[in-house]
């Protein structure tokens, strides 16, 4: 079998047992044809590699000093494809199981303050054109509820209309969860409902695409894109005085997060609002934990003021 089909197959099967977003399908497309055009290019084939040839791979990618978690996530992905082989009796061995790749520290998330975050609302608020109207609702939801990007932008009109006042999300692996909106939040998304028509595309099959969705898009997939929205919170986070690059929808996640923690939410709530499958996934924010917990000794503890202590010995 030639690598392109069993990729296909791969793609497949992750698709539709896994329920893989379509993000996810085509970051595990680019990283399985890196690996095969990179095999090939060494004479040797992805679907017939042995550990030799990938160890070759990794050994060229770390002379080129490829970051540590660019490589974990490819050899993360062929790892998988070979496990499929596998399964699938393609073939009898996995030459990536006792591959490992370079150690890496895992990297604090950027944090925006809450002032920061003050900042952009303020900024967002100062405009009343239909424009405005849909990026405060963006911004709502996604502070709101600590949504993946992909989550947002696939949010449907029959989405926010629950009685409940939770948004229905379905995440990564299909996988569901409520998400509790702010009362800003609810504002918001009533006043975007109100001027959301004028932004429909005016072509019947465009607006048949995009009839769905919350914030529509004249697109192929019918919803504004994630580099759209992107490029949006840029320009604001300039408007708001902010470095453009502290500012991103992943960030805004982030900071959805940590100032949760950092107003007393306990870690395995913030993993169920954030979807993440494992615990050790939301302990990244842990530091903001640390920082209390200091703060709490610092400012508390009897014997961080000893005169006072004295005193009431006395």
């Amino acid at each position: 079998m030639d690598s392109g089909r069993a990729i296909h197959l791969f793609l497949d099967m992750m698709s539709a047992e896994r329920g893989a977003s379509g993000n996810t399908l085509a970051a595990y497309r680019r990283d399985l044809e890196l690996w095969s055009g990179t095999l090939a290019k060494a004479n040797s084939s992805l679907v017939s590699a042995g550990t030799g040839h990938l160890e070759a791979v990794l050994a060229g990618w770390a002379a080129n000093s490829l970051a540590p978690s660019t490589t974990a996530r490819r050899l993360s992905a062929v790892k998988q494809f070979y496990t499929f082989l596998q399964g699938d009796l393609i073939r009898e061995d996995n030459p990536a199981f006792s591959l490992s790749g370079p150690k890496r520290g895992r990297s604090l998330p950027k944090v925006l303050s809450e002032d920061d975050v003050d900042r952009l609302f303020e900024t967002v608020q100062r405009d009343g054109s239909v424009k405005g109207v849909r990026l405060l609702c963006l911004l709502e939801i996604l502070y709101a509820g600590g949504l993946r990007v992909s989550e947002l932008m696939n949010l449907k009109v029959s989405d926010v209309r629950r009685r409940d006042g939770c948004l229905l999300i379905k995440g990564k692996g299909g996988k569901e969860r409520l998400v509790p909106l702010t009362e800003s939040a609810k504002i918001a998304i009533r006043n975007w409902l109100k001027c959301r028509a004028s932004t429909l595309p005016t072509s019947i099959r465009p607006r048949e695409r995009a009839e769905p969705f919350l914030f529509p898009s004249s697109g192929k997939s019918g919803y504004m894109s994630r580099e759209r929205f992107a490029q949006i919170l840029k320009q604001i986070a300039v408007d708001a005085g902010l470095p453009p690059s502290k500012i991103s929808p992943h960030v805004l996640r982030h900071a959805f997060a940590t100032h949760l923690l950092a107003n007393g939410a306990d870690l395995r709530s913030v993993q169920k609002l954030l979807g993440h499958a494992d615990i050790s996934t939301t302990q990244i924010y842990t530091h903001v934990l640390e920082d209390r917990m200091k703060a709490l000794v610092f400012d508390m503890h009897p014997l961080q003021n000893p005169g006072a202590k004295s005193r009431e010995r006395g």
